[in-house]
């Protein structure tokens, strides 16, 4: 999905404005909150029973915000224990989210925290003015 999304390529996306994709969900319950403030682009994503050292954040491709978790199984309980419901789960549990950031950010300042089962990361926008992608072409009357 990297190279489009519903058959188009990715600078086709780019020249219509479609908003950055994302690229990967695990069928998780990671579920997030994108928000932009003047300064910031905040992710905000449910991550109960995960902790930071569960956690990891990369930046790859260039722009690409990779987030992923990882619990191991709980302890298992001695043979006489016997379970009358178990919804919360003992195996395995993990997510993975992909989302392809704005050019507007400074991929080096990114911070991330987990606190009461939701992990926050800030991505600064770059504040630092760009040079106009406008270029005027000389026109001659002959080529």
């Amino acid at each position: 999905m990297a190279d489009g999304i519903f058959g188009h390529p990715l600078p086709l996306r780019r020249f219509f404005w479609i908003p950055p994709i994302f690229r990967e969900w695990s069928g998780s319950t990671a579920l997030m909150d994108w928000l932009e403030s003047p300064s910031a682009h905040i992710f905000k994503i449910n991550v109960p029973g995960f902790g930071k050292e569960d956690i990891k954040v990369q930046v790859e491709e260039g722009n690409i915000l990779h987030i992923k978790g990882e619990v191991a199984k709980e302890e298992s309980n001695p043979k006489e224990t016997v379970w009358h419901v178990a919804e919360r789960g003992t195996g395995k549990r993990d997510f993975s989210r992909e989302i392809e950031l704005p050019e507007n950010v400074t991929l080096d300042q990114i911070k991330a925290q987990v606190e009461n089962g939701v992990l926050t990361i800030v991505v600064p926008k770059d504040t630092t003015p760009k040079p106009s992608k406008v270029r005027n072409i000389n026109i001659t009357s002959k080529l």
